[in-house]
Formats: C-alpha cells, sequence, structure tokens
C-alpha cells in the first residue's frame, strides 16, 4: 500500500479519489463535438453514462447528434461481445449518419473483443464511416482518452492538400478543460480572431462538421487551448503538415497581464498589432472603470495566502492574475494533470513572478486535502470538491470557479480576456459574501 509521502510526492502507484474521470470519457468528449456524428459505446450500461455526461459538456444537440450503447451484459464480458457490436453496427443503418465512432470500455478490451477487426469486416456492409477507438479507461485519465481521440481523428481525417490558407488557425481541444461554461471562452478566441482578420479552418473539436477536417492542413498555425491535453495533437500537426503552434509558450489569457501577452502574440503573429493594442486599451479601461463605479472589495484579498487545486488550463493562468490583478500571495498549487509542457511554462511563471509556492502536479482529491490542511490558506480558488473536502479545515474562503461545481449556469460566462476577468472577479466577489450569510434565522416572523 502507498505510503503518505508517495501519494503528496505524485509517485504513488494508483490514486485514490481522483478528480478526472476515465479515458472513455475523455475520448466520448472529443468525438461528441463532431456535428452529425453517432457514437457507439462498446460498453456495459453503466459505463455508457460517461458517455451521457460526456454529451453535457460539449452542450451536443441530441438532434443531431447519435449515440448509442451495445450494453454488455454478463455472458458477453465473461464471453466477449463481438457479435453484438457487430449486430448492433449494422442495424444502425436505419439512422442517417456520416459516421460512427466505435469506443471501447474496459471489460471487452480486457476480454479481447477487437473493434477495429469488426469494423473492417463489416465496413462494406454499412453505408457510413466506421472509426474504432480502444480507449478503455484503465489506459488512462479522461486528459489521455482525449489525446487517443484526437490521435485518431487527425490520422484518419486530415490528408495534406499541399495548399495553405493565409492567416488561418486550427484550434485544438477547446473543451479539455474545468472551466464549467468553456464555450464561452472558445467564442472569445473566435471573437479576437475575427477582429484581427485570422480564419478559423477547424475547432477540434466542438460544433465540428466532417468536412472541417478536409481544412485543417491548410492551416497556418495552430492554437491549443487547453495544458491538460492535446500537446501531441498540435505536435502531430507541425510535423506531418508544418502547422506552426503560436502562443505556446505563455499562459491563456486570465487576467491583465497573460492576456496583454497573449493578444501581443496573436497580434504580431499576423499583421494585426494595432487590432491587438486597441483591445488591450479598450479591455484594460473597460475593467478599471467597471471595478471603480461597482465598488471592487479587495482589501481581504491584499497579501491573503492562497491556495489553487484546479486543472493545469485553469490554474497556470490563475497564479499571475491572483498574484498581480488581485494582490494575493499563492502558497500552494494542486494541478490535477502533469503534462510537460505545462510544467515548463508554470515554473518559467512562478520564476518571473518570484515566487515559490509547494507545486504538486497530478493532484488527486486526497493528495489536496492533505496539502491544504498543511497549509492552512485563506483562500482557495476550487470546486465543490475542495468546499465539501476542506469544511473541518475552518478555511474561510473557498472560491467555486472549476468544475465539477454546484454554481448552474445557463449562459456560457468565458473567463479568458477583460469580460472573463470580471466574471472571475464576480464569482469572488459573491462567494466572499457568502460567507458572511447567517445559516439560521434570528428573527420570528410575526405572519
Amino acid at each position: 500500500m502507498a505510503t503518505e509521502h508517495e501519494f503528496l510526492t505524485g509517485t504513488a502507484e494508483r490514486c485514490h479519489d481522483p478528480y478526472l474521470r476515465c479515458a472513455l470519457y475523455g475520448a466520448a468528449q472529443t468525438v461528441l463535438g463532431i456535428n452529425g456524428c453517432c457514437v457507439l459505446a462498446h460498453a456495459p450500461q453503466g459505463c455508457n453514462m460517461l458517455v451521457n455526461s460526456a454529451f453535457g459538456w460539449q452542450d451536443a444537440d441530441y438532434t443531431e447528434t447519435l449515440t448509442l450503447c451495445t450494453k454488455l451484459c454478463e455472458d458477453e464480458i465473461v464471453h466477449g461481445g463481438e457479435e453484438l457490436l457487430t449486430r448492433t453496427i449494422l442495424e444502425a443503418q436505419e439512422f442517417n449518419i456520416p459516421i460512427m465512432f466505435i469506443l471501447s470500455s474496459c471489460g471487452p478490451e480486457i476480454v479481447g473483443d477487437d473493434i477495429v477487426a469488426v469494423c473492417e469486416d463489416i465496413q462494406d456492409q454499412v453505408d457510413f464511416k466506421l472509426m474504432p477507438i480502444q480507449c478503455a479507461g484503465f489506459r488512462g485519465s479522461q486528459y489521455d482518452g482525449t489525446d487517443i481521440a484526437l490521435e485518431a481523428l487527425l490520422k484518419n481525417l486530415v490528408t495534406d492538400t499541399g495548399q495553405k490558407t493565409a492567416n488561418s488557425v486550427c484550434l485544438i481541444a477547446p473543451h479539455a478543460n474545468a472551466n464549467p461554461t468553456w464555450v464561452g471562452d472558445l467564442e472569445w478566441v473566435k471573437n479576437v480572431l475575427a477582429q484581427m482578420g485570422v480564419q478559423v479552418n477547424a475547432t477540434i473539436t466542438h460544433g465540428t462538421a466532417l468536412s472541417d477536417f478536409e481544412k485543417v492542413s491548410t492551416s497556418e498555425a495552430s492554437l491549443l487551448l487547453s495544458f491538460d491535453c492535446g500537446q501531441k495533437a498540435a505536435d502531430y500537426l507541425t510535423t506531418e503538415f508544418g502547422i506552426e503552434q503560436i502562443c505556446k509558450d505563455i499562459p491563456l489569457p486570465f487576467g491583465f497581464g497573460n492576456t496583454r501577452r497573449w493578444l501581443t502574440e496573436l497580434g504580431k503573429r499576423f499583421g494585426a498589432t494595432d487590432v491587438a493594442n486597441r483591445l488591450i486599451t479598450e479591455g484594460e479601461k473597460m475593467v478599471v472603470e467597471v471595478c471603480r463605479r461597482k465598488g471592487l472589495e479587495q482589501f481581504f484579498m491584499h497579501r491573503a495566502p492562497a491556495a489553487i487545486v484546479t486543472d493545469a488550463t485553469i490554474g497556470i493562468p490563475l497564479v499571475r492574475f491572483i498574484s498581480e490583478d488581485l494582490e494575493m500571495f499563492p502558497e500552494l498549487i494542486c494541478l490535477r494533470s502533469s503534462q510537460e509542457k505545462a510544467r515548463e511554462i508554470l515554473e518559467k511563471e512562478l520564476k518571473e513572478l518570484g515566487l515559490s509556492p509547494r507545486v504538486i502536479h497530478g493532484a488527486d482529491v486526497y493528495q489536496s486535502k492533505v496539502a491544504l490542511a498543511e497549509s492552512m490558506p485563506e483562500v482557495v480558488f476550487g470546486s465543490n470538491i475542495e468546499r465539501h473536502g476542506t469544511e473541518e479545515l475552518d478555511i474561510p474562503f473557498i472560491l467555486l470557479i472549476a468544475s465539477p461545481t454546484m454554481r448552474f449556469r445557463i449562459i456560457n460566462r468565458e473567463y479568458f480576456g477583460y469580460t472573463g476577468m470580471l466574471n472571475l472577479i464576480e464569482f469572488i466577489q459573491n462567494d466572499w459574501r457568502e460567507r458572511y450569510r447567517s445559516r439560521q434565522s434570528r428573527y420570528q416572523a410575526r405572519w
């Protein structure tokens, strides 16, 4: 059994109470971002719930996207379910679909079901494209599943046209982060690029048409919108199609400093420096004026020891935002993943800011809870998990900015850019005020 030291240092052989779901979930998240597709989970009915959850995360349209499941029972798990898989695929011919993604879960892969061979055998018998993706949960976390699915999509659907579209980009893995309304971040990026005269050839994946994959290789550049996965996809596009990855060494645009750097680099790359400068000037002025007029309460933040417990996509840019803009002192950073590129960016940020917090990469819930108990910060930027997991620690402020959260949002509210900065500040202010709400009635009503 792993020791406490192994848990805290991330060297334990296995993880208890993980933040992340399995590879099947990540793969489902990715392929469900393709419009009009069909996703078949070769799995027990329980595992299919992961696909349903991924459906919601992608904001997929149930009138356009179809999900199926072979609903494996004891007999198939013990003796194999290839026959059931074949029958399910053939029966799907009644649906008008262009492509079917077949995702395998742990059980069928353990007993040796070969979904690749099944698809090869019956491809000629159906009038839609079959794409098997071996993404059993034991292959890793949801981020590993996303990388597996991205690799399958790029290798099977993208070909080299030998042409390039001037001032064009491909956006990668916008869905792979802990912002509950990440679609808002994606729309912010698209809006900024449009103002700079940059064409988005494809978004891999959200609202992606199959025909968009034909345009991927014509992109001049790629933008990776996640620090938790997708780097392999960006590297593949660079190697195979000469697509340059831009903004790859700086955090995503949270707060004044990060947004300024991000917009400046985009402006230089696409010859739109004037547009970038205008966006920076107008955005910073807007944030200052709104905070001044609304009366930003910042006294409780000044030099407050803080902890960041979330994914790398949100966690890394939060460091500069809370230390420079909110004047807090980050002393603990727990990130759910441990991508090498993310480590490099975080180390560079901490060095530039002159900070030396305790950092745990690939943290699970237990590691985070123990680390919070040892550091006892005044403020935690995290999720509903931290709110419940630290109740006995009496940490004053738990700010809910990451998924999973009980904060329900119908409107997609971005974290990127200047409006995103105000959204984050609003969440912080509301959670700060929540601490002082009475939990008990102090008077007896007369009616």
